[in-house]
């Protein structure tokens, strides 16, 4: 079988929006679905349009490696799916694209976002995926080019992307620079407003309040980083930038390393979905000075609000079988003071998953503290 030839030039930004209705109508046109994949805000009117038209053929997945794998499973199973992701998350994706669909030749469409594309102004966790991420489609041996921008180019080149898939075994990727997609027009995929729930900000201050003077904080990427900087910003705080998932397993590494100081970590739902297996390893590995705060609002809120899917699981149960001492899942403020005061004046690791209610301030800013300095600064402060 031949193989996809890698040597096509760095795609160009699109030239004109296109309508996400009319992408997903001409997507299922060209015989490509179901679809699968993990929200970047440039795709959020796709994904909005395809859980207000056509929700049985959308699979919310918790990373981009997961989806790939399920689309690999429809492939075998006689359909052409198509991947959602940000480029941000193709590291996720080497191994099943290399290792899966490249060894079995099952060949996947890529909708890949082009967050920190070169010569347009982005955050610092994009700055070197957005560099490189024409060549690591490359080096994967992934065709490649800019996502159409009408109906009629898009219907020639999703029949070219289908003969080179047919041809090679080889997944093909379409480049989605923003401003490449239109909003949608029709309904929101966001969960709808819970009443009497806190806002995310309302539970960090809670959470700092608690902690004490000499615990050390760690919050996830995205809104959660950002309002933390924002109402309590000290040295003690670390902001993880980007790599959506990790902030657990970077307290855990603290925690392991710094026994003499409480370690919080504050996690998002779609961040901990990504990441599972970080419970798993906590709870084997058991710091009793590690405090899991799991914030969830059911949605990615910061691509759009599209639904994690978190809202049908059980984290307190989850931990618990993880090996986690104790748990507690918690909806209101008084009640996520009573968890916090057990939780410090206890051994842990503890979990409490607070339910909040999606939304934040429209003026919220991007963080102040570039990311070298703030991990510095944490650094420094784990000394004192």
């Amino acid at each position: 079988m031949p193989t996809a030839t890698a040597t096509d030039p760095a795609p160009a930004p699109a030239t004109r929006a296109i309508d996400p209705a009319l992408l997903v109508d001409g997507l299922l046109a060209a015989g490509f679905g179901p679809f699968t994949g993990v929200p970047c805000s440039f795709l959020g009117p796709v994904i909005s349009c395809l859980e207000d038209r056509h929700p049985e053929l959308y699979t919310i997945a918790a990373n981009e490696g997961e989806a790939v794998a399920i689309a690999a499973g429809a492939r075998l199973a006689g359909r052409r799916p198509v991947v959602i992701l940000q480029n941000s998350g193709l590291g996720n994706t080497v191994n099943p694209l290399t290792s899966l669909c490249h060894t079995l030749r099952l060949p996947v469409l890529l909708l890949v976002t082009w967050r920190g594309e070169p010569g347009r102004p982005d955050e610092p966790q994009h700055e070197l995926m957005g560099r490189i991420t024409p060549e690591l489609l490359t080096a994967m041996e992934i065709r490649h080019e800019p996502l159409p921008g009408d109906a009629e180019l898009l219907a020639e080149r999703l029949r070219a992307a289908d003969a080179h898939m047919a041809a090679t075994g080889l997944p093909f990727a379409f480049v989605v620079p923003k401003g490449a997609v239109a909003p949608y027009r029709g309904g929101s995929s966001a969960p709808a407003p819970a009443a009497g729930l806190m806002l995310r900000a309302e539970a960090i201050g809670e959470v700092a309040d608690a902690a004490g003077e000499r615990s050390l904080l760690v919050a996830t990427t995205g809104k959660t980083a950002r309002e933390l900087e924002r109402d309590r910003d000290r040295p003690e705080n670390l902001y993880v930038v980007g790599s959506m998932g990790c902030a657990s397993s970077v307290a855990l590494g603290v925690a392991l390393h710094a026994p003499d100081r409480r370690v919080v970590v504050l996690d998002g739902d779609g961040a901990a979905l990504m990441r599972l297996e970080a419970m798993a390893t906590i709870g084997r590995l058991a710091p009793g000075n590690l405090l899991h705060v799991l914030l969830d609002n059911e949605a990615y809120e910061s691509t759009g609000g599209q639904p994690t899917g978190s809202g049908r699981l059980d984290f307190a149960a989850m931990a618990t079988a993880c090996g986690y001492r104790a748990t507690a899942d918690v909806a209101d403020a008084p009640a996520l003071r009573t968890a916090l005061r057990t939780a410090v004046a206890t051994a842990g690791p503890t979990l409490i998953r607070v339910r909040i209610a999606a939304g934040s301030d429209p003026g919220l800013g991007r963080p102040a503290l570039t990311p070298p300095l703030s991990a510095a600064r944490f650094q420094e402060a784990i000394t004192r």
